[in-house]
């Protein structure tokens, strides 16, 4: 009789140990489907899965600088979460936003080919007296160099967005990686006769630590951002409402705010934007004020 209560005894044992993994895993599983829900609005997908929750459901990422830079917004005019930080960044000399304390913004367009966008950017630039940062490619110096000349003149910063527009993060050589900058710095050179300000963003947000250590070294400073929507596909254009709905409403103190040059909606709407930002309080700085 001993015997067979010893084994029903270690049954029981068995089923309650069982029982409790199941559920501590059920609670696991809810706990990362929770984090996985909350990044389903980031404008570019991270590349690091959130590996924990604040206590107000933020996701959190591991502070890892190899991927694809991406974003999460939590809640409508505040500063969005990275897939790293500015304070993991600032050891590169890198960083995605400005004073979250301050209503400044931060505009800046990604600029690699031209069609017929970018002097109506410029008007509207000029109209309200706002400088930004255009990060050019080669072909758009090829191709455009009246137009770099232009922005040189309105005191806009022309910053490198290296020369072919590959995915650094591939590049793991300092000679291809210094080849890709320094190409288009000579270029810049020669169609404005100045030197080229030692401002950089990697193509597609696409970066690894190597690469932010390589452009440091270079003297270079790495700027990525904290505010775009999909605005670079030719043929399928954000409407005037779509585009307001994420500019307005994502819009935080200290915004790096990425726009490209090729859309027809930003030349169509920059005007009527920057009016709508600054009615709500907001003004503009350059990235030399970072």
């Amino acid at each position: 009789m001993g015997a067979f209560v010893k084994k029903w005894f270690h049954l029981v044992l068995i089923f309650v140990f069982a029982y409790l993994a199941g559920s501590l895993a059920g609670q696991a599983a809810n706990q990362f489907s929770s984090a996985e829900e909350s990044t389903k609005n980031a404008v570019y997908e991270p590349s690091q899965k959130p590996v924990a929750l604040t206590e107000n459901g933020i996701p959190i990422y591991s502070a890892s600088a190899d991927g694809n830079w991406g974003l999460s917004f939590p809640s409508p005019g505040q500063a969005p979460v990275g897939n790293t930080t500015n304070d993991y960044l600032k050891q590169f000399n890198a960083c995605y936003m400005g004073d979250p304390g301050e209503k400044v913004i931060y505009l800046t367009f990604d600029a690699g080919y031209e069609n017929g966008n970018t002097a109506k950017i410029l008007d509207a630039l000029k109209k309200h007296g706002v400088h930004a940062a255009f990060f050019v490619v080669g072909n758009y110096l090829e191709t455009s160099p009246e137009l770099v000349k232009r922005m040189v003149e309105e005191g806009h910063i022309v910053g490198n967005h290296t020369y072919h527009h590959p995915d650094m993060s591939k590049i793991s050589d300092k000679q291809s990686f210094e080849k890709e900058l320094k190409d288009l710095e000579n270029l810049y050179t020669q169609v404005t006769g100045q030197t080229m300000k030692k401002y950089y963003r990697p193509p597609q947000g696409k970066y690894s630590e190597n690469n932010l250590k390589m452009a440091q070294e270079m003297g270079y400073k790495t700027f990525f951002w904290s505010l775009a929507y999909v605005d670079w596909y030719q043929d399928k254009q954000p409407s005037k409402e779509e585009a307001f709905k994420k500019l307005l409403g994502r819009i935080h103190p200290g915004a790096i705010v990425l726009l490209h040059s090729t859309s027809d909606t930003n030349g169509a709407i920059l005007d009527e934007l920057l009016t709508k930002w600054e009615e709500m309080g907001y003004h503009f700085a350059t990235l030399d004020d970072i």
